[in-house]
């Protein structure tokens, strides 16, 4: 799986650019603050996120399904099922795996913390896909690391996986204007720009729904689910509401926000 690493980078390079262009071109919502200290900001957090897995888990979940594979551990491991089928359930059940645990770094003080980070963000655009805190990256790795193993996920379906992750993340959080009736088709199934949108709202009763990274199925079955904000797409406030004031863009402000004070409850 040495080419896993280019087949993700090359789905992340080709699918960044197709968003920011179409962005650029056909934007949902005015820009309020320009992209250079942002993009600078989350591209920075990309690169760090990058560079602490590489260290912390060199093999990532890609070498966690080999290893499983080759000591014959996880519950895949143990079933005789075609290719196809187990790919296609390893990549529902990981999808749960990652809704679930975007719920939990909502609901757990300590996690909410680092997961902030992604969420002052004041803009939201295909870059906010992907500014994420380190700790919270690894944390991630981490857990996703644990489920391949647990669950003998063969390692075809983990980089499968992985790039549909990469790629809903940035394309959940573009600033993309899609036509309404291919949109509304299109949530039943995978979660769009609309959708994710009220997730990042100032309100806290719209930003702890819509937890959906890929499949926009866990939501409605959850009850989780808002259609639309309630200040509609042009008027919802998106990030933080005690950030408001553009310090979101700084980098290092982004890195030390978990720990400038002491415990932080969403009002």
């Amino acid at each position: 799986m040495e080419v896993e690493p280019i087949i993700r980078f090359g789905a992340f390079l080709g699918v960044f650019a197709i968003c920011a262009l179409w962005e650029a071109w056909r934007p949902k919502r005015p820009r309020v603050l320009t992209r250079g200290r942002r993009w600078t900001t989350n591209i920075g957090l990309v690169v760090l996120d990058t560079l602490v897995v590489r260290l912390l888990f060199p093999a990532a979940a890609v070498g966690a399904a080999l290893d499983a594979a080759s000591n014959g551990w996880g519950l895949f491991n143990a079933l005789d099922w075609p290719v196809w089928l187990e790919v296609l359930a390893a990549v529902v059940i990981l999808d749960f795996a990652i809704w679930l645990q975007h719920v939990i770094f909502h609901q757990v003080p300590m996690l909410w913390r680092y997961h902030m980070v992604h969420h002052a963000d004041e803009e939201m655009d295909v870059t906010t896909g992907f500014r994420f805190h380190p700790v919270e990256i690894a944390a991630s790795m981490l857990i996703k690391i644990a489920l391949v193993y647990a669950l003998g996920v063969a390692a075809v379906a983990v980089v499968i996986f992985e790039v549909l992750l990469s790629v809903a993340a940035l394309w959940s959080h573009s600033n993309m204007r899609l036509l309404p009736g291919i949109e509304r088709v299109l949530r039943w199934i995978v979660v769009t720009p609309d959708m994710h949108r009220s997730h990042h709202s100032v309100e806290r009763r719209e930003h702890d729904t819509n937890y959906g990274f890929f499949l926009s199925v866990w939501d409605r079955l959850s009850g989780f689910y808002t259609e639309t904000p309630e200040g509609g797409h042009q008027g919802v406030a998106i990030g933080l509401k005690p950030w408001r004031e553009g310090q979101s863009a700084s980098l290092s402000w982004a890195l030390a926000l978990p720990f400038r004070i002491p415990y932080w409850k969403k009002k």
